[in-house]
């Protein structure tokens, strides 16, 4: 059954941890230990951080401001979208027709 949790053991950073999780979330995991895992080498490699609770935290800040930026441009780009299809919508309400132009 796919929603059992089973015990898996994952390796971050040459310590092994044992984590809960299920067979439809296996794949996640994994990719997501991957990517933990490499940035945290990064910091360690980059000789700036020295400790691996130190390490885990500087990579923890490093993913954080990537995720709240990639969040960012998407949630602009969404408005933009938004916009867009606001003014399609309203042409087409009032049965104008436009041209679509290259704005350079």
């Amino acid at each position: 059954m796919s929603g059992d949790v089973k015990r898996i053991t994952v390796t971050i950073l040459d310590k092994e941890y044992i984590v809960g999780c299920t067979e439809n979330e296996r794949e996640a995991l994994f990719a997501s230990v991957e990517f933990l895992n490499n940035k945290m080498q990064e910091q360690r490699d980059s000789g700036k951080v020295i400790g691996s609770e130190r390490v885990a935290v500087m990579a923890a800040l490093n993913v954080t401001h990537e995720y709240l930026e990639y969040r960012r441009h998407n949630e602009a780009m969404s408005a933009g979208i938004d916009r867009i299809r606001s003014k399609i919508n309203s042409a087409l309400s009032r049965g104008r027709t436009f041209e679509l132009t290259d704005a350079s």
